[in-house]
């Protein structure tokens, strides 16, 4: 009887499969998924030929045409003789992208002081004295509770909904990047102040470079998390941005432009996911990851 574990199992755990296969299987479930919406719709549109809910191939077509080509309700029409560049920078989905891209990015930009405190906490017993308990129970306040309150403090423009991202998710960065720096052994600390290093030497030359490739993969684990809030501030109180067009078309059962609308936010969280993974591999070639 031939074992399981043998090379021959194409199941078995020992097998290593070739770069084309993996990049051939890794496909399979994107077409499963794409087919049974094919099925799903066709179904749909031969009892309703009007049907909404699940666009066919051609009302897609034309909800992204009208998603990239053409502006927002609220703006104003373009020029009929406007070249494709200025109806591409006019769009509804242009406008939406860029309003949600400024705040997500200034939200994360906000978040780096919060693993610089996580580090601290780590490395300075005071500061971990002062900090651990109450950003332990800071963690556990549902952000989205917080909202009138950031309402009240910061109004309903562009930085209420910041500040919801960055308390979602700095409590939970901060204590992941406490835990990774502890993990630090204690010998290579004591070592570093045999060599007269200085007490932000070790946090940041000895601690710090060992523990970046951890904090970005955390970084990148809170990506969807900070988009959630986002899309929660966007849908409450917004005049543009993904999350609110989503809304408004929710209203108006415009799933042709909520699907493509919804693909467009995988894919650009898909890329700045792509992009910290190979800034991390091409700063930490030294990291290999479990």
């Amino acid at each position: 009887m031939r074992a399981s574990f043998l090379p021959t199992d194409l199941t078995g755990i020992q097998v290593r499969p070739s770069r084309l296969w993996t990049q051939s299987l890794s496909w399979i479930l994107f077409v499963v998924g794409i087919a049974l919406y094919a099925q799903f719709s066709i179904a749909r549109h031969k009892e309703n030929p009007e049907d909404r809910v699940a666009p066919s191939a051609q009302q897609l077509i034309k909800g992204v045409e009208a998603s990239v080509l053409e502006p927002a309700e609220e703006d104003d029409p373009l020029d009929p003789g406007a070249s494709l560049t200025q109806r591409i920078r006019h769009s509804m989905l242009w406008k939406d992208t860029i309003s949600s891209a400024r705040r997500f990015f200034i939200a994360l930009a906000l978040v780096v002081p919060a693993v610089l405190l996580g580090l601290h906490m780590a490395v300075f017993p005071y500061a971990g004295a002062v900090f651990q308990r109450f950003v332990l129970f800071f963690d556990k306040i549902v952000a989205l509770s917080l909202l009138p309150i950031l309402f009240i403090i910061f109004g309903i423009d562009e930085w209420s909904k910041i500040m919801l991202m960055v308390i979602g998710v700095a409590p939970t960065l901060i204590l992941d990047t406490s835990n990774i720096a502890k993990s630090v052994p204690g010998e290579q600390i004591v070592k570093a102040f045999t060599l007269k290093s200085s007490n932000f030497d070790v946090a940041y030359r000895v601690v710090l470079k060992q523990v970046l490739p951890q904090i970005i993969n955390s970084v990148r684990l809170n990506l969807k998390p900070l988009a959630l809030f986002l899309f929660a501030g966007e849908m409450i109180a917004a005049t543009d941005g993904l999350a609110y067009r989503i809304a408004i078309m929710r209203r108006h059962m415009g799933m042709d432009i909520i699907l493509p609308y919804l693909l467009w936010v995988a894919l650009l969280l898909f890329v700045v996911d792509a992009l910290l993974r190979f800034a991390n591999r091409r700063m930490h070639p030294w990291y290999q990851p479990l």
